[in-house]
């Protein structure tokens, strides 16, 4: 195929120099040069991790010299805290079972102490035996991602500003409408991917029990701060968390996934509820303990059901998040304290508050965030809901299972209207009702 703007020459020993001229111009790039230039990073690590070969590009952001890092450092070295964990209870699993595992996304150190979000991705190569010889990776760059989210922001300010100044001619003010209702639909789909990315796409099954969970985005053209998750620990145990962090936007949203991934990683190391919270807490003031301080509210725990009785011991601890409700079948709600509980990544060595409960046939464990307790309410929009209000409202749901009370709950939310100018989290965990004997009509 001829390039565009050129026809095919005639056949002829000049058309025939100039191909082989160009193909000798291209072989004139090495395989090395090719593997140390390229726009990404490469290195081959041995089966432990220990770095064999490492290309200049990775070298260049990390700022190390190839004598410090070959057979020196391992791979993990090369990562944040938050990062080791994630490897080695995701990343590294996975790329043993599957052989390879693309695009996950991690942050490397620099020499300097500065950070770079990366995407990598890792395959195993096998020798001829099938016995596996090395690791392969690859290091992409992902500060573009970011400064990509933040010229979404900057558009839409701008599209907006564009429409007020051209309200005086007609013409003007329709382009600067079209235009800002473009870059504001091209914004909310990039927030809607976003948003979606930062919570679980479903909920487990988990034997004995029942689980529902809703989320109310407060508005469309902001990424919200709140969270939840649901996931096995082992054979005979779950763990659940909720939280909400500070702020909203870009930097919100990177929180509530370092957030995430951190607990997930932590409850594998040691379920604990407040050393997961523990854990937590030292991440988050480690990374942001500078001149932009970021913390969060959260309630972890762990279900440990029982199968004999139907019962589910719940064991959970709580970093300045609102009480827990649980909802028995006899009819009642009452909250569970976690008080003193402190903010999440605020302070070096905090206290959490740790509570326990069981669960019996016919109960659910109700979480929230705040968005429904300061939910305006009123004529004048100026009263808030608040706790009692809740409890009092999910008593009439107590015996119901998760489904029914996140429904209701949904339905109260809907209800408030503008009042509600906050993101919402619902979780609800419950033990089925025993069924009913069944009569003898004999």
């Amino acid at each position: 195929m001829c390039r565009t703007g050129q026809q095919p020459g005639p056949p002829g020993a000049g058309g025939e120099k100039t191909s082989k001229a160009a193909f000798a111009a291209l072989l004139e790039d090495s395989a090395e040069e090719l593997y140390e230039s390229a726009p990404c990073g490469y290195l081959s690590t041995l089966m432990d991790g220990t770095i064999a070969k490492i290309n200049a590009t990775l070298l260049g952001w990390l700022g190390l010299e190839p004598e410090a890092v070959v057979g020196r450092m391992r791979f993990t070295d090369l990562l944040t805290v938050g990062g080791k964990l994630y490897h080695e209870t995701h990343f590294a699993p996975l790329l043993r079972m599957q052989g390879e595992v693309g695009g996950i996304a991690l942050e490397i150190k620099q020499a300097d102490g500065g950070r770079i979000p990366v995407l990598v991705s890792s395959v195993i190569k096998y020798a001829g035996t099938g016995e596996p010889l090395l690791i392969r990776t690859t290091v992409f760059d992902a500060r573009d991602r970011r400064a990509y989210e933040e010229e979404l922001l900057r558009g839409r300010e701008a599209a907006e500003a564009a429409r007020k100044q051209a309200e005086a001619a007609r013409k003007q003010a329709e382009a600067a409408r079209k235009q800002a209702e473009a870059d504001r639909a091209r914004l909310q789909d990039a927030l809607t991917v976003l948003q979606k990315s930062l919570l679980p796409d479903s909920l487990p099954t988990m034997p004995g029990m029942e689980a529902a969970a809703y989320y109310h985005t407060a508005s469309v053209d902001r990424l919200g701060g709140d969270f939840y998750d649901v996931f096995a620990i082992d054979g005979k145990r779950w763990a659940f968390f909720l939280g909400d962090v500070c702020g909203k936007g870009p930097q919100a949203a990177a929180v509530t996934s370092l957030t995430r991934y951190t607990l997930r990683a932590a409850a594998l190391h040691d379920p604990d509820p407040v050393t997961a919270l523990s854990t937590l807490n030292k991440v988050l003031h480690e990374r942001y303990s500078g001149g932009d301080p970021r913390y969060c509210t959260a309630v972890f725990g762990i279900l440990e059901p029982d199968s004999a009785t139907g019962q589910v011991t719940v064991r959970l601890a709580s970093g300045g998040h609102p009480p827990v409700l649980v909802l028995r079948a006899d009819g009642t709600a009452d909250f569970l304290p976690t008080p003193g509980g402190i903010l999440v990544g605020i302070l070096p060595d905090p206290c959490f508050a740790a509570a326990t409960t069981v669960l019996t046939p016919g109960d659910t464990l109700l979480l929230y965030t705040d968005g429904i307790t300061e939910a305006r309410t009123g004529e004048d929009r100026t009263t808030l809901y608040g706790d009692d209000a809740l409890r009092a409202f999910a008593t009439h749901y107590a015996g119901k299972p998760p489904q029914a009370v996140i429904k209701a709950l949904t339905e109260l939310l809907d209800d408030f209207g503008d009042g509600l100018d906050d993101d919402t989290a619902l979780l609800a965990l419950g033990v089925p009702a025993e069924d009913p004997p069944t009569k003898n009509t004999r």
